[in-house]
């Protein structure tokens, strides 16, 4: 109703205009029956009024239409009255609708041809990965055989971001729940790991009760862990120090802490370390850092339905947490 009135403004305006000179050419003519010219400008008014009043109720849907947000694309789509310019409306909406569908489908399908070669080259990239590491085990100068491992390490771990990453979208199709060992887990993950921590000189410590169980998908959260594994061993300088990995259980919820003795993060960083791409401070000392880590443990994380909250004081480490 409002932008019905506010599209007529001016013309009401220019009506009472008209109406006022032809009301005063009359009277400058000599005519003085000022009766019968208020009867005249009050019918011409009435009929004026009438005029807008068939005017909204033809056009009602199409006034609705663009004073309200659209808030699906069902609004796009749904009818109008059977008027001109409501009829035009409708019928341009749905030209611009087919038109956008089409170049949504083809975007769609060019990003599905992306991500399909993109794990398919992610997984023709392990196997030389595979077949030089195996390679690799013959060198005699230990101080070799260790830095090629390393590097070796960096490329596996960064094929799989990208491999996860790429997966993200189409999480629903490539997710299994079931009930989790926490001890076994975090064992079998430490031990996979287990070249990242002596090179690093550091050393995980489980402070979890063989008794737990959680409910989640074993892959994804498998490379969350891993993740905030590598993050923590990355960010320990020191030689010596212990990866503390909790498991508590409060009421119907169970918490993972992932306990680091490293730099810990800045309080100015804390509030945008899930988001994609910031790496804060720690990222310009350390060039592996992508930013890419903890945002995809914060999305993975909610699609499982699990929290993820980060703690640190800026210096005496951090703790990580994944509340089941």
């Amino acid at each position: 109703m409002k932008l019905f009135i506010r599209d007529h403004l001016p013309f009401t305006f220019f009506y009472f205009v008209q109406l006022a000179v032809v009301m005063l050419i009359f009277l400058l003519d000599g005519y003085t029956n000022q009766a019968t010219m208020i009867y005249a400008c009050f019918l011409s008014t009435c009929i004026y009024f009438g005029y807008l009043f068939y005017r909204y109720v033809t056009n009602r849907s199409f006034y609705k239409r663009l004073s309200i947000p659209i808030e699906s694309l069902n609004d796009v789509t749904s009818e109008l009255q059977s008027a001109p310019l409501p009829e035009s409306l409708d019928h341009l909406q749905k030209q611009q609708m087919q038109h956008y569908q089409q170049e949504l489908y083809t975007y769609k399908h060019k990003l599905n041809d992306h991500l399909q070669f993109m794990n398919q080259w992610v997984h023709q990239m392990k196997t030389p990965i595979s077949v030089i590491h195996l390679s690799i085990q013959d060198l005699d100068d230990d101080e070799l055989l260790e830095s090629i491992d390393e590097e070796l390490d960096r490329l596996k771990k960064g094929l799989e971001m990208v491999l996860f990453s790429s997966r993200l979208d189409e999480f629903e199709r490539d997710f299994h729940v079931e009930s989790l060992n926490l001890y076994s887990l975090i064992r079998e993950l430490t031990s996979n790991q287990k070249r990242l921590f002596i090179r690093h000189r550091v050393y995980p410590e489980l402070s979890i009760a063989p008794s737990l169980f959680v409910t989640s998908d074993e892959k994804w959260l498998s490379f969350v862990i891993s993740q905030l594994m590598t993050n923590a061993v990355r960010y320990t300088v020191e030689k010596g120090k212990n990866i503390i990995f909790r498991g508590t259980q409060h009421g119907n919820k169970t918490v993972l802490e992932v306990i680091d003795q490293g730099i810990g993060i800045p309080k100015s960083d804390l509030p945008r370390v899930f988001n994609r791409y910031f790496t804060g401070e720690n990222g310009r000392e350390f060039q592996e850092s992508t930013g890419m880590g903890l945002y995809l443990v914060k999305e993975i994380c909610e699609k499982l339905g699990h929290h993820v909250e980060i703690e640190s004081d800026g210096k005496t480490g951090t703790i990580v947490r994944i509340i089941f």
